[in-house]
């Protein structure tokens, strides 16, 4: 389903996050960036806030900002763009195994990349594995970043250990060890969570995975894009979640594109994150308007989202840990 656009808001919102880019990083961007967001979102409740769409994205891709991503600052890309570096990426994680149509996710996501940033010579590598859970990625991690030296770690994680059942707390440990030697090393690294399938939107075990994804991602203060929350988002505006996830919660082609389109999103507006704390005074998170990127969030804050109510992102809410249903 489209939603209504005119040729000269979408071309004026990518000119602004062009230059704010281009300000910013000391890049020529020739070709438009990653554009922003305007137009109406869908029916929220009667006491919500209606809150715009995204629309530099994929019509069939679109949410709002506080049901795709959470900003933090991508020191070492910055970094690789100043001084005008190509930019390797690592991607790991289920949708990096190279199965089926997998096997397109990391072309998706370099050319959703090379859009956003025209300039950059972006390179991404995937090293999935099927089915490997966070603790077996995390030990394959070392012998990766050693070979390929990224600028850059994108990690899809928690479904393949929700599925095989593993323990939450380890689960957790595991992740936040992985996550705190990437950065020891100065390597960014952004985070996606859980696939949504509507058969397990009430598994409190699985829903608890989710949340975990999203407190090592605060805790460490990494981007995190909410791939549950946006992919629950969507499949309230079709009559069906086949429209993006296929057999054994493997994303099809659309959910594939949509995904490497929410990282990259995700990705360039944290590269608008200030530099250091003592900057971010200098942005007023209660003007930011999310169809203008002339302001971006607070070092990692959730746009217009009030943490304490998770109904209004997406996050999944608490609850007893049942046996897991399978879909």
């Amino acid at each position: 389903m489209a939603f209504p656009q005119t040729a000269a808001d979408a071309q004026g919102s990518r000119h602004r996050l062009a230059r704010r880019l281009a300000v910013l990083l000391g890049l020529s961007l020739a070709s438009p960036a990653l554009g922003e967001t305007s137009g109406a979102a869908p029916m929220p409740p009667a006491t919500a806030t209606v809150e715009a769409l995204d629309l530099s994205l994929s019509p069939e891709c679109r949410v709002p900002g506080s049901k795709l991503y959470t900003l933090a600052r991508l020191k070492a890309v910055k970094a690789a763009l100043k001084e005008k570096r190509p930019i390797h990426v690592l991607s790991i994680g289920s949708s990096s195994a190279g199965l089926g149509a997998s096997a397109s996710y990391p072309v998706k996501l370099e050319n959703a990349l090379e859009q956003a940033l025209p300039d950059v010579q972006i390179e991404v590598e995937a090293r999935g594995l099927p089915g490997e859970v966070a603790s077996g990625a995390g030990e394959r991690l070392r012998s990766m970043v050693a070979e390929m030296e990224p600028d850059l770690v994108v990690w899809q994680v928690g479904t393949n250990d929700a599925l095989a059942r593993v323990d939450i707390e380890a689960f957790g440990e595991a992740l936040d060890e992985s996550v705190q030697w990437v950065k020891s090393h100065g390597i960014d690294i952004v985070l996606i969570d859980p696939v949504f399938t509507e058969s397990l939107a009430d598994d409190a075990y699985y829903t608890q995975m989710v949340r975990t994804v999203q407190d090592v991602a605060r805790r460490e203060a990494v981007p995190l894009v909410h791939r549950y929350a946006a992919m629950r988002f969507l499949s309230t505006q079709r009559t069906t979640e086949a429209h993006m996830l296929g057999r054994h919660f493997r994303l099809n082609d659309l959910g594939l594109r949509c995904m490497a389109e929410h990282a990259t999103r995700a990705i360039t507006l944290s590269l608008l994150q200030p530099d250091a704390a003592k900057d971010a005074g200098k942005i007023d998170p209660g003007k930011i308007d999310p169809n203008k990127t002339d302001a971006v969030k607070t070092d990692h804050a959730t746009s217009e989202t009030t943490k304490s109510d998770p109904t209004q992102t997406g996050t999944p809410g608490s609850g007893p840990t049942p046996a897991l249903k399978q879909p």
